[in-house]
């Protein structure tokens, strides 16, 4: 495979996430769904780290911070955005959300980590939230208050925890697990979301499956395509120094995944969410871009 593919691949299987997730929850609820998924993934990845003889932490503080990012960038994260889609949102908006995320680690970063925050980033974040403002405007039910056609503001509630969530583990990510084994410690933040998802599928959710063939697809879909392909190209990029690049792909996510709706689910976006489209992929464009510009110091 041509290595200067692999960043496509793996942003496309990356958008599918939210198609994959529009199936499945008609057959069980968002952490249950989560649950088998994770519980299915853990039993493959442990037979790669066996066969690959992969190290495990060195350290109960490396547990434990794998255990946070865990908890943070697969079990909120997803859980949020599952949950969200439980809810009315429509698959492109909530991709549109979450497309946020190159914004919101540039904040995250300079507002609890003081690092420096371009002029640059500032421009993306700026650009990208008007462009939010257009595609929730663009579903926004005036007549009835702060409501939206199809879902209500539970579900922005939902997929804004997970945007909150994926920004802050990634910079936690960043600072405290740079020397993590990416198979094993994958495996330790996988196991750290299954405990959270079992937690709320017991406790609020009924844990009723429909184990249908379609149910069986899409599950299977997200764990080899999504829970283990990604980390797998990852490595690739990895190994080919591709990695520090792929943030550049990462504002086509949102409209390929709002292309996918509208071809799968006929969802369909009216000309102000589709210029809050275009806005929000200039924004995380802007941000993700590396060309240096005047720095500010938070």
């Amino acid at each position: 495979m041509n290595p200067k593919l692999i960043p496509w691949i793996f942003v496309w299987i990356w958008s599918t996430g939210f198609i994959a997730v529009k199936y499945g929850l008609p057959y069980a609820e968002p952490f249950t769904l989560l649950m088998y998924r994770f519980m299915f993934t853990l039993i493959i990845l442990l037979l790669i780290i066996k066969y690959k003889n992969s190290p495990w932490p060195k350290s109960k503080l490396g547990y434990f911070h794998l255990m946070v990012v865990g908890a943070l960038i697969h079990g909120i994260y997803l859980g949020g955005i599952f949950q969200a889609i439980q809810w009315g949102m429509p698959v492109g908006i909530s991709a549109m959300v979450i497309g946020l995320q190159p914004l919101g680690m540039a904040l995250v970063a300079g507002v609890l980590l003081k690092e420096q925050v371009t002029m640059r980033q500032w421009t993306g974040l700026v650009i990208g939230l008007m462009g939010l403002y257009l595609v929730l405007f663009d579903k926004m039910d005036l007549t009835s208050g702060l409501s939206f056609e199809g879902f209500s503001i539970s579900a922005v509630i939902a997929v804004s925890i997970s945007l909150f969530a994926i920004s802050i583990g990634a910079v936690y990510q960043k600072r405290f697990c740079n020397d993590m084994d990416l198979i094993s410690g994958t495996w330790v933040q996988y196991f750290s979301a299954l405990i959270l998802c079992i937690l709320i599928s017991v406790f609020f959710e009924t844990g009723n499956v429909a184990w249908t063939k379609a149910f069986i697809y899409t599950l299977t879909w997200q764990v080899l395509a999504l829970s283990i392909g990604a980390i797998f190209l990852l490595m690739t990029m990895i190994k080919h120094g591709a990695a520090a690049n792929v943030g550049s792909y990462f504002y086509l996510v949102a409209p390929l995944a709002a292309i996918q709706a509208w071809f799968l689910f006929e969802e369909t976006i009216g000309l102000s969410a589709f210029f809050g489209v275009m806005l929000v992929s200039f924004g995380v464009a802007i941000t993700s871009s590396k060309q240096p510009l005047k720095t500010i110091q938070n």
